[in-house]
């Protein structure tokens, strides 16, 4: 059975030969492959080198295209609110925002994500993952969601307050960051993802309120945008941190893996994201994965698969850091082969 296979089979309650085992490996597939992580967020080719290859050591049922916050950004409006680092990904400097002055935003159009560019190059990254995978292996592209994409353009501090003291510029904003992540995740599905992964870390910041008026129509916008371009796309959604609150309104998206991370609670997230809906992660990024020994990350795994039940695929609750020793990630992909 294919990776692709196993997860669609997941996904639609079938039986599989074992659980699907897709942590999100970034700086660790890097630092794997020998190669400062700088390179990995700038070169796609490094990307998928490093993804290819600790797929193949390790055992991975995905590579992921996930690398950092700053490619829609960069896109947009340059690299003067971007800080570089020697080895780690790009990080947004929230003081040199590029939306500080809000008014910029209206002569803003929707980048072009094949034109010369950092989100180009994600999409020639799939491509080769693509060529050098073969149609099995599952591709994960990856889009920042309305409000990760919002904040990163206007800084966290600064539209947490627009909610409140002009939620119309945050309509607006959303809508607009909506629009290229459904451009975005279109280009990576004709490159080769099988899945697009969104992630929209600041959705734990803000309650189910704020969250039903303003991010979620946004969000179901986007997911929706990619299955009717192509109705096979898995969707994956990642939100960091605790979304408790967010359960009983995330339920109503059309999505087929959520992936849920450890400040979550996970028997409230199956509990009311209901039976039958495919969870992934959980399993702690710091106790487990990095503090923890091989035993106690097989008993981790064991532990969230008991709790989600058969539509469950082995991941952590975030990205695995890259200091975990390599034998506790071999111990989740341990677990994962050893369950159906």
């Amino acid at each position: 059975m294919t990776a692709i296979e196993r997860v669609r089979k997941v996904i639609a309650g079938e039986p599989v030969d074992h659980l699907p085992a897709q942590p999100m490996v970034m700086m660790l597939a890097a630092k794997h492959a020998g190669m400062k992580f700088i390179d990995y967020t700038r070169d796609g080719r490094r990307m998928a080198e490093a993804q290819l290859r600790a797929a193949e050591d390790f055992g991975l049922d995905c590579l992921l295209t996930c690398s950092d916050p700053a490619r829609e950004v960069i896109d947009l409006d340059g690299e003067g609110s971007v800080d570089w680092f020697p080895d780690q990904g790009p990080a947004i400097n929230e003081g040199r925002a590029a939306l500080s002055d809000k008014s910029k935003l209206a002569a803003w159009k929707v980048p072009d994500p094949l034109a010369p560019g950092r989100m180009r190059d994600r999409v020639e990254a799939i491509a080769l993952m693509r060529e050098k995978a073969g149609p099995g292996m599952s591709i994960v592209g990856w889009v920042e969601g309305p409000l990760a994409l919002a904040q990163e353009l206007r800084g966290l501090n600064n539209i947490m307050v627009d909610f409140l003291d002009d939620p119309a510029f945050v309509g607006d904003l959303l809508d607009f960051t909506a629009e290229v992540a459904i451009r975005y995740a279109a280009a990576q599905v004709e490159a080769g993802a099988d899945t697009i992964g969104m992630s929209d870390a600041a959705a734990s910041m803000i309650g189910p309120g704020l969250y039903r008026d303003f991010l979620h129509p946004r969000q179901l916008r986007v997911l929706a945008a990619i299955k009717a371009g192509r109705a096979e796309t898995i969707t994956r959604l990642h939100m960091c941190g605790n979304t408790d609150p967010l359960f009983a309104i995330m339920r109503e998206l059309p999505v087929d893996i959520y992936e849920i991370d450890f400040p979550a609670n996970f028997a409230e997230a199956r509990r009311v994201i209901g039976p039958g809906r495919t969870l992934s992660g959980n399993v702690s990024t710091i106790t487990d994965l990095l503090e923890g020994s091989p035993d106690s990350v097989y008993e981790a795994c064991r532990a969230c698969h008991e709790t989600a039940g058969a539509n469950y695929i082995v991941s952590a609750g975030c990205e695995v850091s890259p200091l975990t020793p390599p034998d506790n990630l071999r111990a989740m992909i341990r677990y994962a082969r050893d369950n159906r």
